[in-house]
């Protein structure tokens, strides 16, 4: 299995749903990084689950540092975070062994593992897992904040609800990083909830789309073809479950454009060079140009839903009904910000050692 991402900066996930503990080893972090451990359990805290738009499955994520900081500080080596899983009803899975989900992993995990796949929870594919990224995420963010690059996303549209687009982006970006349910404007927050719980109501779930902004990235990051920004973290985000689009900036709507309405024209702000829009979402030739990073998510309605669907039993080759049991979330959407904020923060870092050197982060 690849369960590693990156080159200078290197992230390895472990773990099934249902297993003894789930983790993340983080490895090419310059030593001298501060870890704040209390910044790490925030984060873990935003993707836990929310009430009755979420999972009944609650995880306190008690997690620990197993090597790579020492006084608060990086050392330089891999640093190793583990959290156990505590809260687990394997038996709710054991019914349904070999009917595949429709929209889960169970059928081709079989076809790649041959049937030695952890299917309880869905395993090494459950969302689960990103806990791990997350906790290892966390001291990605912090280390570019200390540069002055702050990443912030915000649920822009889900269940058909939009949310109101960025606008002061250091303040928004500033506010987005304290909420649980990362929503610009609280009055479209109430509805998409309210949707959300409708969906819940009955036994159906909902998708939507998480649009992030990076502030601070410096100009001439990132390679012209195979290793561009976009094809960097592209590869981060369709690596998170539920995640089934990407797109930069204007993305798809350029289809429609003239060349006069995409481009984006230079101006100089001081001793700066600025462009006047940013329909590229800060990069061109897939380096950036020192604009804002700007792109978009689009997230699938979560799979495991309470209706009956028709399926295949893949064990005996039959048609099968399936009506699924366990605790499941109708929306994975608000939960996924702070997964994308700490893939994003992990590219990201790699990307600036390949470009200034390990050290840069220090």
């Amino acid at each position: 299995m690849k369960n590693t991402f990156g080159q200078s900066v290197s992230l390895t996930i472990f773990g099934e749903s249902h297993g003894g503990q789930i983790g993340a080893v983080l490895d090419g972090l310059a030593p001298g990084i501060p870890v704040d451990e209390d910044f790490i359990a925030h984060q873990l805290t935003l993707r836990r689950p929310k009430g009755r738009i979420s999972t009944a499955r609650q995880e306190e994520d008690p997690f620990v540092i197993a090597s790579g900081v020492f006084e608060g500080k990086t050392t330089g080596t891999p640093i190793m975070i583990t959290i156990p899983n505590q809260n687990t009803k394997s038996k709710d899975y054991s019914a349904t062994r070999f009917l595949a989900r429709p929209g889960h992993a169970d059928y081709t995990a079989n076809c790649k593992y041959h049937g030695f796949e952890d299917y309880r929870g869905g395993g090494h594919f459950s969302g689960r897992i990103t806990a791990g990224l997350v906790a290892a995420g966390a001291i990605a963010i912090a280390a570019l904040k200390n540069k002055g690059i702050r990443i912030g996303t915000h649920i822009s549209r889900c269940a058909g609800v939009s949310d109101r687009p960025f606008g002061d982006v250091e303040a928004d970006i500033a506010a987005l990083n304290e909420m649980t349910f990362a929503v610009l404007d609280t009055e479209r927050a109430a509805g998409m909830e309210m949707k959300i719980t409708q969906a819940a109501e009955s036994g159906d779930s909902v998708g939507g789309i998480l649009e992030t902004v990076v502030v601070g990235m410096p100009a001439g990051v990132g390679e012209p073809w195979f290793d561009t920004v976009e094809s960097v973290l592209s590869h981060i985000l369709f690596s998170i479950p539920g995640i089934k689009g990407v797109q930069f900036g204007m993305g798809f709507a350029m289809a429609d454009r003239y060349g006069s309405e995409a481009n984006d024209n230079f101006r100089m702000d001081g001793e700066k060079i600025v462009t006047v829009t940013n329909n590229n979402g800060g990069i061109n030739g897939g380096i950036t140009n020192g604009m804002p990073l700007q792109f978009s998510c689009a997230v699938k309605p979560t799979p495991s839903i309470y209706k009956e669907q028709d399926t295949v039993n893949f064990a005996k080759k039959e048609n099968a009904p399936l009506q699924i049991a366990g605790r499941h979330d109708p929306a994975i959407i608000h939960r996924a910000r702070v997964v994308v904020d700490s893939a994003v923060a992990i590219a990201l870092c790699d990307l600036l050692a390949q470009r200034y050197g390990t050290d840069f982060l220090a």
